[in-house]
């Protein structure tokens, strides 16, 4: 009885807090205006959103592009974690355009979270602006990690732009139906109590990348997020699981591009994703591969896979690394060797 009485009173004690406490979104405003898209190739590039806000923008234009990629970035980061592959594009004819979204880098309200509603909102107009900007010019989607559920979650809404692929990288879809129920619970007890409560992971002994270089720059990077709100992440999770229950919906050619070293998503939410998709998309499994897979150290090799799916589309990925699909969701890739990876293609 006694046990009994203190689980009533735990219970009742986080009811109560939960019921004061609330995850913070700031979401988009009344309609004030048309989007607008503003690139200079200077340092004050933006779009400006239907509501007003000014969001950063960072571009490489090519003197003539073949193809155009509309880039969105993953957790906490922002349009210069594009920087190094579209410098790279840029010499091969490819123009990239990449939105700091709302709650990130340059964008107000650093930190916290928009909601789907105001994200895809700006991600469909976002998209619109550069194609308009571009036309008769293939356009092309990448999304990394929270970019890559944006992305998915965006092209299944209604009004979705056309585009004639998409560039998944380490997409971030493990969602609340991809994980279990202690997480679930822990995160939403959390973020219903103390949303304002900040994680860095620094005690954590993830590994993002093998370059670490570039971890440094991103650590010294004042546009990085580095404490996340709780809140956040529980936003976070929902987008991810909007993305992979959606992911049906999504028509267009996808390659989709994935580290078997990866620390921060998980396999199992990717094979999910994969089994999901139809038509089926081309995947691009990397043996040394982290989940900043364009700033690891072999980044190049997977640069160019994205061009040749660009440029070639049903043509082989230089790189080697592609894999059937079934063998994929099966788990079957895992298990060849480093070493002989490449060479069994």
């Amino acid at each position: 009885m006694r046990m009994r009485v203190l689980v009533w009173r735990s219970t009742l004690a986080i009811s109560l807090a939960a019921a004061g406490c609330a995850p913070v979104m700031v979401e988009a405003g009344p309609q004030i205006g048309a989007p607008r898209l503003d690139v200079t190739g200077g340092q004050d590039e933006s779009f400006t959103s239907r509501d007003g806000l000014k969001l950063g923008v960072s571009s490489w234009t090519a003197a003539d592009p073949r193809a155009v990629i509309v880039a969105f970035h993953g957790m906490n980061d922002y349009a210069g974690f594009i920087r190094g592959p579209a410098a790279y594009w840029q010499a091969q004819g490819i123009s990239t355009y990449a939105l700091d979204q709302r709650g990130f880098g340059r964008s107000p309200n650093t930190g916290l979270w928009a909601g789907h509603a105001s994200m895809l909102g700006d991600f469909r107009d976002f998209t619109a602006q550069v194609r308009a900007r571009n036309p008769g010019i293939p356009v092309y989607l990448l999304g990394e990690s929270m970019g890559g559920a944006v992305v998915l979650a965006g092209l299944s809404q209604p009004g979705a732009p056309e585009v004639d692929g998409v560039i998944l990288v380490a997409p971030a879809v493990w969602g609340w139906s991809t994980m279990n129920f202690w997480y679930r619970s822990a995160l939403w007890l959390v973020s219903h109590t103390v949303p304002w409560k900040q994680v860095t992971g620094g005690d954590l002994t993830i590994q993002p990348s093998d370059n670490i270089e570039a971890l440094r720059d991103l650590g010294s990077d004042p546009l990085v997020i580095k404490p996340t709100r709780t809140d956040a992440v529980y936003g976070l999770v929902g987008l991810m699981d909007r993305a992979i229950l959606d992911a049906p919906k999504v028509k267009a050619p996808i390659l989709l591009l994935y580290g078997q070293r990866d620390e921060i998503v998980p396999r199992w939410p990717i094979q999910k994703l994969v089994e999901k998709l139809d038509p089926a998309p081309r995947i691009a499994l990397y043996p040394n591969g982290y989940h900043l897979l364009m700033r690891d150290l072999q980044r190049e090799v997977v640069w160019n896979d994205v061009l040749a799916f660009i440029y070639r589309n049903n043509g082989k990925l230089p790189s080697g690394y592609e894999f059937d699909r079934q063998a994929f969701i099966e788990g079957k890739v895992w298990s060849v060797p480093v070493n002989q990876t490449a060479a069994a293609q």
